[in-house]
């Protein structure tokens, strides 16, 4: 019996480097669920081989500065002068159609999700260790010595931010990230106060069936 026909809006999120992407391709493979994933919106140029529409919507600088204008952004921010964000009426039509919407997004927008949507689960992917983190980030081979250690005092000021997120997952392995985060859904779709107005309406229709 479902007790609530609204969606849930999953939010991953955590410090560069910590695997959120692998994550949540995990997720996604796995066996009888009802995510879908939520397509940012972005001013960058296409790389080769991305398609608009499944890597990124990509809008100009003009077109973004629109949404936000007009509050049809549930987040964004700005990265080496472009912009990065989540177009609200998306995300709202796919919760409504009853389905688990997953973001993948930096702490900066986490907060902002927190702000307009309150009934959102923000999970937070956390490294075993600080040094498991370098390790991940140095192993890239893309950066410079002084750029990882940037990133990982960001990455230190992130976990601080931990607190205002609803969980957190430690990525000690994928798979087993993956699957803390497939329990932590299901959880929460029988808490209470998602649940509660569904479960009387319930009652009363088979109250009156008698």
């Amino acid at each position: 019996m479902k007790l609530n026909d609204r969606g849930l809006l999953i939010v991953i999120s955590g410090p560069s480097g910590v695997g959120k992407g692998t994550v949540r391709s995990a997720l996604f493979q796995m066996e009888g669920h009802d995510l879908v994933y939520s397509v940012s919106m972005t001013t960058r140029k296409p790389r080769a081989n991305e398609v608009d529409g499944r890597e990124y919507y990509f809008v100009t600088r003009e077109e973004f500065e629109s949404y936000i204008n007009e509050g049809k952004m549930l987040e964004f921010a700005e990265f080496v002068n472009n912009y990065y964000g989540t177009p609200l009426d998306q995300v709202t039509e796919m919760l409504e159609a009853g389905k688990e919407v997953v973001l993948e997004i930096e702490v900066q927008g986490a907060t902002q999700v927190r702000e307009k949507m309150k009934d959102a689960v923000l999970i937070f992917i956390a490294p075993p260790s600080m040094e498991d983190l370098y390790r991940r980030l140095s192993s890239r081979g893309t950066e410079p010595p002084e750029i990882i250690q940037a990133r990982i005092d960001k990455a230190k000021r992130e976990i601080d931010l931990a607190y205002m997120y609803d969980y957190i997952v430690v990525n000690d392995t994928v798979e087993n990230a993956a699957d803390r985060i497939m329990a932590i859904i299901r959880a929460e779709h029988a808490k209470v106060e998602r649940t509660i107005h569904k479960y009387k309406e319930l009652l009363e229709v088979n109250n009156e069936s008698k």
